[in-house]
Order: structure tokens, then sequence, then C-alpha cells
């Protein structure tokens, strides 16, 4: 038998009733409680945002640097530390 994690960290906030009555319509349609509902969308949400973070604008000095950092070998040092960030779990892995 699968058991839940206990959840014993609170999220507050306040909503127009508008809002609340658009939250509560789209939970029931999927048979999900409110705050079911609202945790999964704001942790899709999160981690749709951490995942984004890919964009980013160099000038020419920066992207040559950038370039030159890509190229250049890596040290054991620094490939012993990628290891264990690639075996290190996701935010929302935990």
């Amino acid at each position: 038998m699968q058991t839940t994690p206990n959840r014993d960290s609170p999220i507050n906030l306040r909503a127009l009733p508008t809002q609340r009555l658009l939250i509560d319509k789209a939970a029931t349609l999927l048979g999900k409680s409110r705050s079911d509902f609202m945790l999964e969308v704001a942790c899709r949400e999160a981690m749709d945002v951490l995942l984004d973070q890919r964009l980013f604008l160099l000038d020419e000095q920066q992207f040559h640097a950038f370039d030159a950092a890509l190229s250049t070998p890596l040290s054991v040092d620094q490939q012993q530390r990628i290891s264990k960030l690639l075996r290190t779990p996701s935010l929302w892995e935990h």
C-alpha cells in the first residue's frame, strides 16, 4: 500500500470570490480538491519556470568567453563536480 507523505508546510493566500469560483469549478471538473488542484498547478508552473531558464543574452566579448569555456576540456575536479550535480535530484524530486 502506497502512503502519501504528510503535508505539513502550509501555504496560505487570499483570492477574489471570482477567482475562487473559477478554481473550484476547474478542480471539480478534474475530480480534485481545491488544495490538490492548486498545488498541482502551482508546482507544474514552478517546474516550467525553473526549466525555462535557458535564454541569456551575451555581447560579442561575453560570447567569445562563453565559447572558450565550452571548448576547454574539463579538469578532473570539474568532472567530479558535474557528476555530483547530475546525480543530485531536482527540487521537485524531493
